[in-house]
């Protein structure tokens, strides 16, 4: 097996929303808590502001607050706000003189400035470009099953590097090998064995990244297969050590970093050091010595890097990993350059964007707009690219809620595999302006309070605009005042009136709050027992969704992800996305992306592409990548098609060389796409132009030999026809001239003389 390793802006404004004022409805009684409410509230601080109404009235959409009086200069509406800090436009090019200033992701730093609940949108542009330096290491199993593989590659050196050169001028090469950590159960512990130079080892540095390829095929020269005691081979602590011994390996900060690992065995699974009495975890850190060789191996053990390299298993593993790739060597690695060089250009052909030290307070989505233009909601990723290529994302950023005052946001943005980054600083929108103006102690607030935007916090024990009264108070004139309209209850029966204010009563369930008690946090829709679906939060009866999820209980996710198929439709263009889940709108389709469908009119021409890549390489999809990718259906090749099989749909279509490829196409019970395909496409050979000509131009001959035999044949008859008649008649012409010629001479005599005529008779 061969392992490959890879080592504008946009900003929203709050709209308001319809139906129901969730700004007066809710529970804010401070400037502060009405910015909480939704990103569309505002808070008035003007001083005379909704004297005779509750403190919530101040709390509304800014127009609201406008047209009841209060000063635009008194309105405190915060909005999210994006500053781009540094911009530098995408690199062409890669090596030559700016290598070190190479650029692949616009913009590279920003601020974002973000009121809680407030979506806001920003983009940015990745390219891979061009001619991009690339550090190679190899890093090789040198057990002695694998002596064949290393007589292959004595000179892998320099013909790797005149593939790479096509890809790029600046391209470096570097040679690690390992088997095992030289410990029993692991290895043999005889001292014979151990006497014995080809011991196994754990992990041996031999040639750090460089241009000089001469050096690698010498020193690949001088190597030796080695051995060790069990079948699995200690790889992940050599992966682990050519990862992290940065300087000694020569990593370079500008390079493409690809580390290829090769192996015919599986490695070491977690927990396998313990056989040996390995219990302390790797830390992480480089452990080689003077002599380049790995000098923790019978000291630590790697924990989380597990899994086992059979193919389809090891794929699984490494599915976190998108910029890594397995592939499968020949036997005597023959293969080896062009599977690192398919591999290369494969782990270029992706962009995907990772996040790092996320904000937990913060919801992120993407929309991509790859090659096509089409945006893809919810995706990160753009995948067959070409290099100088240029996509871009869209980012929604909102944050959920509001940080301890001074906590530092950061995250980064960073495409995988890249060196390049976009650093986000993030500031919370929480502090209203006014609060800065606080007078504790204020006249205002009958000096038992604190005058803040507007209004009194009163002391502890009293209550009103003014902290004019205190708690336990009651009359008539206060009772009205707690009624939401005439013949309702007292604080609509969760409360107690004090002082014409309500006092919400407290819940098991959750708070009750409202100028007159009449909204909680608890009384919305539930999806499987869960308020709001657990993606949003209760306010007075309706469920405020979080960024990403929409519906009245919350439970409907806005995220395509999962709706795109592996060609890149939506629902395979036979449904529509619907809460993150495909639903299937073309008769007979089904599947998670509604991919199966054996019965829609383009259910052969869409296998057809696959039936084309997989058996005989060629077609759109003759990529490998794209191929294995798109068609992971079950292909059975087969020397005669059953075409009576139940369920099963008869497609045929026509090649490039006019001969006809069958195949049917059915759906196993197991889910699994089944398709019986014919090994040879059906070839009826056409006649011959040039007999066809040769045998009508004889035909024509015959037919005109025929035909003038015939005549000839005919005028051959007559004319012996007419030359018997001829000669018949000159016969008869000749006789009669003898006739009366003898008539002439004998005929008087008789009758003249009798003796004559006696003797003629």
């Amino acid at each position: 097996f061969l392992l490959f390793i890879p080592h504008s802006v946009l900003c929203s404004v709050p709209v308001p929303p319809s139906g129901l004022n969730m700004c007066m409805s809710g529970s804010a009684t401070s400037c502060e808590e009405c910015l909480l409410i939704h990103p569309s509230c505002a808070w008035c601080a003007q001083e005379d502001f909704g004297r005779g109404r509750s403190l919530t009235s101040r709390c509304d959409f800014s127009q609201n607050l406008l047209k009841r009086g209060c000063d635009e200069h008194f309105i405190e509406y915060p909005t999210s706000s994006i500053n781009v800090l540094q911009n530098i436009p995408l690199s062409s090019k890669g090596s030559g003189s700016t290598q070190y200033d190479v650029v692949q992701i616009m913009p590279q730093k920003i601020s974002l400035s973000l009121r809680p609940g407030d979506q806001t949108w920003f983009s940015l542009q990745v390219r891979q470009v061009e001619d991009y330096p690339v550090d190679l290491y190899y890093l090789m199993d040198l057990s002695l099953s694998m002596k064949d593989d290393l007589d292959t590659i004595r000179n892998l050196g320099t013909k790797l590097a005149h593939e790479m050169g096509k890809l790029t001028s600046n391209f470096r090469l570097g040679f690690g090998s390992f088997v095992d950590k030289n410990m029993s159960p692991f290895s043999y512990m005889a001292p014979k064995y151990q006497e014995n130079p080809c011991n196994g080892f754990g992990f041996r540095h031999i040639l750090s990244l460089t241009d000089k390829v001469d050096r690698f095929n010498e020193e690949v020269q001088k190597q030796m297969v080695s051995r060790n005691r069990d079948a699995p081979e200690g790889g992940f602590d050599a992966i682990l050590q050519a990862a992290v011994c940065k300087e000694k390996i020569g990593w370079r900060k500008e390079a493409l970093h690809l580390l290829v690992f090769a192996t015919d065995d599986v490695p070491h699974l977690a927990l396998d050091g313990r056989l040996g009495g390995l219990v302390h975890p790797h830390d992480g850190q480089c452990h080689l010595n003077d002599n380049n060789e790995y000098s923790a191996s019978t000291k630590m053990a790697v924990r989380d890097l597990q899994g086992t390299l059979n193919v389809c298993l090891y794929k699984l593993k490494i599915t976190h990993s998108n910029r890594t790739t397995v592939e499968i060597l020949d036997q005597d690695s023959k293969n080896v350059i062009q599977l690192i060089i398919a591999a290369y250009n494969n782990i270029r052909s992706k962009v995907e964007l990772s996040v790092w030290d996320h904000p937990e307070d913060l919801s992120l989505s993407f929309t991509a707009t790859c090659q096509d233009g089409n945006p893809l909601p919810g995706l990160r990723k753009c995948a067959d690219l070409k290099i100088g290529d240029t996509v871009s994302f869209n980012v929604s950023v909102e944050a959920r809620s509001c940080p301890p005052r001074g906590t530092d946001r950061r995250f980064t943005i960073k495409p995988v595999g890249f060196k390049d980054r976009l650093e986000v600083a993030v500031d919370y929108e929480c502090d209203c302006g006014c609060s800065r103006n606080a007078q504790n102690n204020s006249v205002i607030c009958s000096s038992i309070g604190t005058y803040n935007c507007g209004t009194c916090q009163c002391e502890p024990g009293y209550l009103g605009a003014r902290c004019e009264c205190q708690e336990g108070e009651t009359s008539n004139m206060f009772l009205s005042a707690c009624r939401e309209s005439e013949g309702k209850q007292i604080c609509s029966g969760r409360g107690e009136c004090s002082c014409n204010q309500c006092l919400c009563y407290e819940s098991e369930f959750g708070k009750i709050y409202g100028s007159f008690c009449e909204c909680d946090d608890f009384s919305c829709a539930r999806h499987k027992g869960i308020l709001c679906s657990g993606h949003g939060e209760c306010h007075c009866g309706e469920c405020k969704c979080h960024a990403g999820y929409i519906g009245d209980n919350c439970n409907c996710s806005t995220e395509t992800s999962g709706c795109i198929s592996d060609d890149g439709q939506m629902c395979s263009g036979r449904g529509s996305c619907v809460c993150g889940r495909c639903q299937c709108t073309e008769p007979g389709a089904f599947g998670e992306t509604c991919e199966k469908c054996p019965t829609c009119p383009d259910a052969c021409g869409t296998k057809r592409e696959c039936i084309e890549c997989r058996l005989f390489n060629s077609g759109r999809l003759a990529d490998n990548e794209t191929c294995q990718r798109q068609c992971k259906d079950h292909i059975i090749p087969v020397e005669t098609l059953k075409t009576d099989e139940p369920g099963a749909v008869l497609c045929l279509y026509k090649t490039d060389d006019d001969c006809v490829m069958k195949f049917t196409y059915s759906e196993h019970a197991s889910g699994q796409s089944i398709l019986s395909a014919l090994k040879e496409p059906e070839c009826v050979r056409g006649p011959d132009a040039l007999m066809v000509l040769v045998a009508v131009v004889g035909s024509i001959l015959l037919v005109g030999l025929l035909l003038l035999a015939a005549w000839k044949l005919v005028i051959t008859i007559h004319d012996r026809r007419e030359f018997a008649r001829f000669q018949s008649a000159r016969s008869r012409a000749r006789y009669e001239m003898v006739r009366m010629s003898l008539t002439h001479e004998y005929y008087s005599p008789i009758m003249y003389t009798s003796n004559k005529l006696r003797l003629i008779v």
